[in-house]
């Protein structure tokens, strides 16, 4: 008999309920009784990871410690619990049949039919239950993208029968996300959408233990009840999830529910401790009761979507939260930054955040911001492609290299400042090859780096192709411009700053990966620290 418990989250109705939010809430309810928890994502499309997905698509693509490109719903786990997840936290569709054909081809199936049941549905077990068999966590929650009824859910939704088959209900629940919606017209809250969800997750040999309930109006006692009829559930067991102002006040809403009660009674578990909010009630503490007010420009190209710059902007709250400071977020769109436009749209920031990416749509226009960020005075972090972009602007508008530039833009640019790593210049597949995960750094003693870490060693995390070119070393660094932060076994320039600034710092990594509530990103802090004393002082 199993001694790891599993929840299942499912979706119904429309996609982008949350269920990422409602997973991550509850796990931290778990958490804060002293129950070992993780959360693992299984996603429905066909590719292997989202690392080659346009983040117009799927928003922006995580990367954890070991150097899996993820779900953006992996960092709502990691920001919640304060713990790193790892490739074993999210699986596709793709990945799955990878792993079948792969067996297949080995002959590990023993000339069988390769079917969906029982060979893929298998796989998925398996997977679902690698991180369970460890022996680390009580419990697992495990969200299942897509929506009940998807074709492409099905296997999953299969899967989860299965596991509640074997391993018994008592060591199994479900919860169901589901919509209510408010029809104006009429002035009420309709459960028929819910209801068909739910009856079509029973036609899948599921019954929901849970139903959560989105929605924008407060739920009736009858509508409730209703729901419960209807849903085969008990009344405890419709759960509402209305609309908050922050993600972070959605576990606290769900405490205020029971959800995490009525989880524990399913299961049969009982409380290890009292719950231990404490230092999440202080951080929300701060959120709601801001004592100053900044705003920062985001600089990139795919600002249309704010789920492409996900990490960067929960970030943001954590070191706002911290600096007990309100930010507002200025989205500003590369490719429509012009020297004719540039003045008005960047003079009221109090700090600028070039983001990260790839390709040459909108260079130019992040390049002007950077510079007119470095002249002004205006506090400064570039990340990734941020960071090389502020190489080339000083390169050239300060050494004089005109026309320096990345050979990811410019093949055959007179001074490539930024170029292909060597161990990439081999290499054809674009899924999984970037330089991924957790790499170490050496921090140069009272850098603005250094001061802001406390540190004088590092590991952050990276996702790029591209770096600082060394042969330019000698022609770019002097003693405004420097390195503060470097590889020790390769040489990557992993952190440049210009001196003659209050705060201006760029790092080929990503340290909005590594940003939690409990535990604001040091970098992140610094630049909003910065950006507060330039508000305070105008």
């Amino acid at each position: 008999m199993s001694s790891t418990k599993y929840i299942f989250v499912t979706g119904g109705v429309t996609s982008s309920l949350g269920k990422g939010i409602i997973a991550a809430s509850l796990a931290k309810l778990l958490q804060s009784q002293n129950f070992k928890v993780t959360i693992q994502k299984f996603d429905p499309y066909i590719n292997v990871d989202p690392g080659t997905l346009n983040p117009y698509e799927h928003g922006e693509c995580y990367v954890t410690d070991d150097g899996a490109e993820t779900d953006l719903d992996l960092g709502h786990y990691e920001r919640f619990l304060n713990v790193n997840t790892s490739q074993a936290n999210n699986v596709t569709t793709g990945l799955i049949y990878q792993s079948v054909i792969e067996k297949e081809r080995k002959g590990e199936f023993l000339g069988k039919t390769v079917q969906v049941i029982p060979h893929v549905t298998n796989e998925i077990k398996d997977r679902m239950q690698l991180l369970g068999n460890s022996g680390d966590y009580d419990i697992i929650i495990t969200e299942i993208g897509g929506t009940v009824g998807d074709i492409e859910s099905l296997p999953y939704i299969e899967s989860v029968r299965q596991m509640i088959w074997d391993l018994g209900k008592e060591n199994t629940l479900v919860i169901h996300l589901t919509l209510i919606p408010f029809l104006s017209a009429s002035g009420e809250l309709k459960t028929k959408p819910t209801q068909h969800s739910v009856k079509t997750l029973m036609e899948s040999g599921i019954s929901a233990d849970i139903i959560v309930c989105r929605t924008e109006h407060e739920l009736s006692e009858d509508l409730r009840e209703k729901l419960a009829l209807f849903c085969n559930v008990k009344r405890e067991a419709v759960i509402q999830s209305i609309d908050v102002d922050t993600i972070y006040d959605v576990p606290l809403k769900m405490l205020e529910e029971g959800l995490d009660t009525v989880v524990l009674q399913r299961l049969r578990l009982k409380p290890k401790q009292n719950h231990d909010l404490k230092p999440w009630n202080a951080f929300l503490e701060r959120v709601r009761n801001p004592k100053n007010f900044i705003k920062i420009g985001l600089v990139g190209k795919y600002v249309e979507l704010q789920d492409s710059y996900k990490s960067i902007l929960e970030s943001l709250i954590h070191a706002g939260a911290e600096n007990e400071t309100e930010i507002y977020v200025e989205s500003l769109h590369s490719e429509y930054l012009e020297s004719k436009n540039l003045k008005e749209k960047l003079e009221n920031l109090d700090g600028l955040i070039v983001a990260p990416g790839f390709g040459e749509r909108g260079i130019e226009g992040k390049i002007m911001a950077i510079s007119y960020a470095r002249l002004n005075n205006v506090p400064f972090l570039g990340i990734c492609l941020g960071m090389q972009m502020a190489v080339i602007e000083y390169a050239r508008n300060k050494v004089g290299l005109m026309n320096a530039n990345s050979t990811e833009m410019v093949s055959d640019c007179k001074y490539p400042v930024i170029d292909l790593m060597e161990s990439q210049k081999s290499i054809t597949n674009k899924g999984g090859t970037m330089r991924l995960g957790s790499w170490d750094c050496n921090l140069i003693p009272n850098t603005k780096s250094a001061i802001a870490y406390q540190k004088s060693h590092i590991n952050e995390r990276h996702r790029h192709r591209y770096e600082f070119n060394n042969k330019f070393s000698d022609q770019i660094f002097d003693q405004d411009f420097i390195i503060s932060g470097i590889n020790p076994e390769t040489g990557l320039v992993e952190i440049i700053e210009y001196n003659n600034h209050p705060w201006f710092v760029g790092v080929q990594f990503h340290p909005e990966y590594k940003s939690t509530v409990l535990d604001p990103h040091p970098l992140f802090k610094a630049f909003v620290k910065a950006s507060l004393e330039k508000n305070l002082k105008a």
